[in-house]
């Protein structure tokens, strides 16, 4: 690995630490994605055969532990051994309905065989969020992963449970405005491209709103967004001032 690029490197150790792959397992789903983490992911989750060996027969101990994990009493011993809330968001994928296989493939995935592993990747991926391009990279996948498969689209009920969980761990003050506009006023599925604008405009648009651009490239569904604050009186429209206010 000493031979690639510096940024390369980090790319490499940055997908090993996510997903918990090897370092020739990290090269080769980095190389067949044109070095795109994003597209790295994709290749691993999909192909079995490059990921990480792990002890399948305590994988298959785990899964027995949690197999009704569906209901409360399973979440609340797998959080309890994690030592997590059950409304953290590394903890979106375990609190899912899982089969068997699809349990014991997102172990193997992660390289995680034990409790023990499972917590120090829990703990990881917290630390990670708190990095903007990380986050901004998890927050990405998180739509892919999210989606049900076949799907291009991300189902509202599921895009604002993300939205809430993301937010949780880097706040943007208007996500729960957003998430009731969306329910009142949109109720679809959310496109890749409106997720993907949302954190843009979480990021460059200041929550009064002073600096947004009425005549910017943002999706409609923002727009409609930004006159909804208005017509709810949330934001003040500008003044003489030029200056928006805000209301909470």
């Amino acid at each position: 690995m000493h031979k690639l690029g510096r940024g390369n490197r980090d790319k490499v150790q940055q997908f090993m630490v996510i997903t918990g792959a090897s370092e020739k397992a990290a090269l080769q789903a980095l190389k067949a994605s044109d070095w795109h983490l994003e597209g790295a992911f994709d290749v691993f989750y999909s192909q079995p055969q490059i990921r990480t060996s792990t002890d399948t027969r305590h994988q298959e101990e785990l899964y027995k532990r949690y197999k009704d994990m569906i209901f409360v009493d399973g979440i609340t011993l797998l959080c309890n051994d994690l030592q997590v809330d059950p409304q953290d968001i590394v903890m979106a994928a375990t609190m899912c309905e899982y089969s068997k296989q699809e349990f014991i493939g997102g172990l193997q995935a992660l390289g995680i065989d034990s409790s023990e592993k499972f917590r120090e990747r829990i703990q990881y991926m917290r630390s990670e969020l708190k990095d903007e391009q990380k986050f901004r990279e998890i927050y990405n996948f998180a739509f892919g992963w999210a989606k049900e498969k076949g799907q291009k689209s991300l189902a509202l009920d599921t895009a604002i449970g993300m939205w809430q969980l993301l937010f949780a761990e880097k706040p943007w003050p208007l996500v729960d405005h957003w998430c009731q506009f969306l329910q009142a006023r949109h109720n679809k599925a959310i496109s890749r491209d409106t997720w993907s604008q949302l954190l843009e405009f979480a990021r460059m648009v200041d929550p009064k709103l002073s600096n947004y651009d009425a005549e910017g490239a943002w999706p409609y569904l923002i727009d409609e967004f930004v006159e909804y604050l208005h017509e709810i009186g949330i934001i003040q429209k500008s003044g003489e001032d030029g200056v928006s206010t805000q209301k909470w």
